[in-house]
């Protein structure tokens, strides 16, 4: 590679929307740049077989081919068959423009991570694609007008053939959150239902909003993308939880609280709590496991809670420099006397939402004065509820 190559800056586009995400990616190419358009079709994926299309800014298919899925695993197909295609535009030199038009039903974020950091090898050797592309922006392409509805329903991927593999079994609702959540573009149709952009304001309030068929799109995902920091933002241990907000009748709560959560109250509540809300994420702790800090994700009526480490009170001063400054930094600007950085922060965001109801509910949940008073000893006692999201506490409790 010489010395004065320019990098190719690509714009990734991601949306569960089909015809708003294609609108997204013409409108790009169609901003006077040599654009060429790389595209992964997942239809065939749960078979292992994916279809690579690259198309220039006229829709016209320059070049296909049929790729095994390896692993089943999308993000491989990325790392094995798209990288090394984008290497090889990129040294060509004959395009202004890369757009990397993502599967319906994929998530940016892995694959963002693969195609920012990946390798990829050639006749002149391994080499990292910051020497080659440089990624300008991530844009979502949604509907508002569907957005509401479609995060109220648990309809998993594979009912409308929007899965990225054999063994996806996410929902169009939890695929639709994280696609907007981790953009930091998103695009919309002009004339779009003011609930529905509410909603979008709510759940990425950060996002720059832009209107399809303005001239607005091209110059907002050549904007830069910052990688460490949208990980950081859908990071459970270090994401800033959107503010409370009431618009167009869709609402944002947010419950901070600092004592433990009893774990066979919560348990017994969430048949209440994940369906009272489109949205709800966050990170809690349960009495009976101190020591971990738990995420919360919930979109269409359906939960996960994953386990994301310990907290940082927990562990001796030593194994801090353990941990990034971003998440010590965070623990020490938020320290409990009692508590350390342990706390409980969830934000609940719906069209209709009963926000004191859902307030109630969870303060129902939290340890009496009584139970708070048996010490970490007696909360470790309590039922683990949770073992059908969990794994099982340790024999011993620990």
């Amino acid at each position: 590679m010489t010395e004065d190559l320019i990098r190719l800056p690509m714009v990734v586009v991601a949306g569960l929307h089909r015809e708003e995400r294609r609108r997204a990616v013409e409108e790009l190419t169609a901003g006077g740049i040599e654009a060429v358009v790389l595209h992964h079709d997942l239809r065939d994926a749960p078979l292992g077989t994916v279809h690579r299309e690259l198309r220039d800014a006229h829709g016209h298919r320059h070049a296909t081919a049929e790729v095994p899925l390896a692993n089943d695993c999308p993000c491989c197909a990325l790392r094995e068959d798209l990288l090394p295609e984008l290497a090889r535009i990129a040294e060509q030199g004959s395009h202004g423009l890369a757009v990397v038009e993502l599967w319906g039903g994929s998530d940016p974020h892995p694959a963002v991570e693969v195609l920012a950091d990946g390798v990829t090898g050639g006749a002149t050797g391994v080499r990292r694609m910051a020497e080659l592309v440089e990624l300008a922006g991530v844009v979502t392409a949604l509907s508002p007008d569907r957005l509401i509805g479609e995060l109220s329903v648990p309809d998993e991927l594979a009912e409308h053939g929007e899965q990225t593999s054999a063994r996806d079994r996410r929902t169009r609702a939890e695929a639709l959150a994280h696609q907007i959540e981790y953009a930091t573009t998103l695009a919309v149709p002009r004339g779009a239902d003011p609930a529905g952009l509410a909603m979008l304001r709510q759940l990425r309030p950060t996002a720059r909003l832009v209107r399809l068929g303005t001239g607005e799109l091209i110059r907002s995902a050549l904007g830069g993308f910052d990688v460490p920091a949208a990980r950081d933002r859908v990071n459970p241990a270090l994401a800033l939880l959107p503010q409370e907000r009431d618009e167009c009748g869709v609402a944002t709560v947010v419950w901070e609280r600092r004592r433990p959560l009893h774990p066979a109250r919560l348990h017994e509540a969430l048949e209440q709590l994940v369906p009272a809300a489109q949205r709800s994420r966050g990170r809690f702790w349960l009495a009976n496991r101190p020591e971990l800090m738990l995420a919360w994700d919930a979109a269409g009526a359906g939960l996960t809670v994953e386990a994301c480490g310990p907290w940082l009170t927990t562990l001796p001063d030593a194994a801090w420099e353990l941990y990034p400054p971003a998440r010590r930094a965070a623990a020490a600007l938020d320290w409990d006397p009692l508590h350390g950085d342990r706390v409980q922060q969830l934000c609940f965001t719906a069209k209709g939402l009963d926000a004191e109801g859902i307030v109630r509910l969870l303060d129902s949940c939290l340890l009496t004065d009584a139970e708070l008073a048996t010490g970490e000893a007696g909360w470790r006692a309590l039922p683990d509820a949770f073992e059908d999201l969990l794994d099982p506490v340790p024999s011993g409790g620990g």
